[in-house]
């Protein structure tokens, strides 16, 4: 059962941003099989949808194999078998093919496209969540933490469109991120100077999001994405 179908039965915007969320996040493995969700009322309270219809995703969820729920312990994610054995097919193939230079010119097509949405539908849980990925960015320690809390903000303003489409491309992103070449060239291109920019330019795009104000916003996110693209493949000259 394909995730279009599941989130076309759920009936609030809340509950369908939810389940397209952790099905993008588990396929993608940012969400890992075996790692504990969150409690009920944080999903409730960060997809701005009632207990119950957090309950009803995850019983659909469980339903199709996405996840598993244990009595006095809680829920947790898995994979479905029919996922499985899609997931070792083609899209898999493509998807470690394409090279980082590739990711970001698609990147630059298609996240400008958001903070249209983004100020039309965004809610106060939506911007709460991207302050609590740019708490954690400025916080990390390591530059994976870093680039943990970075593709986490980023699908904060996918989720902020209430868009599933925009869910379906970061989860995809967020694949191409996790192989080695782009940890490589962000390891090598990442010094506290261009960190500290990055950092800037973070809050100035979630600024002018929660103003409401959309070309601010698509002009700082473009700008962003093109830093990254720059310091990517012209990494820092060692003194």
């Amino acid at each position: 059962m394909t995730s279009d179908v599941l989130v076309s039965g759920l009936r609030s915007a809340g509950a369908q941003a939810l389940a397209a969320y952790l099905q993008a996040e588990i396929r993608s493995g940012n969400i890992p099989v075996g790692v504990k969700l969150p409690a009920e009322r944080e999903l409730s309270q960060r997809f701005n949808t009632s207990r119950g219809s957090v309950r009803r995703v995850l019983s659909a969820l469980r339903d199709r194999g996405w996840i598993t729920q244990t009595v006095g312990s809680g829920t947790f994610a898995a994979r479905p078998a029919l996922e499985e054995s899609i997931g070792a097919g083609g899209d898999d193939l493509v998807l470690d093919q394409t090279s980082p230079a590739e990711l970001m010119e698609a990147r630059l097509l298609i996240e400008p496209l958001m903070p249209t949405l983004i100020v039309r539908h965004a809610s106060r849980s939506d911007f709460s969540r991207m302050h609590e990925c740019l708490i954690n960015g400025e916080r990390a320690q390591t530059v994976e933490e870093f680039e943990r809390w970075d593709g986490e903000l980023h699908q904060a303003f996918a989720l902020a469109t209430h868009n599933r489409f925009f869910l379906q491309v970061l989860a995809l992103s967020n694949r191409v991120r996790q192989q080695d070449d782009w940890g490589r060239l962000k390891r090598n291109s990442l010094t506290p100077e261009r960190r500290a920019e990055y950092e800037r330019q973070h809050r100035a795009i979630v600024a002018a999001l929660e103003d409401r104000d959309a070309e601010t916003a698509r002009e700082a996110l473009v700008a962003h994405l093109v830093q990254i693209q720059k310091n990517l493949f012209d990494p820092p000259v060692a003194e």
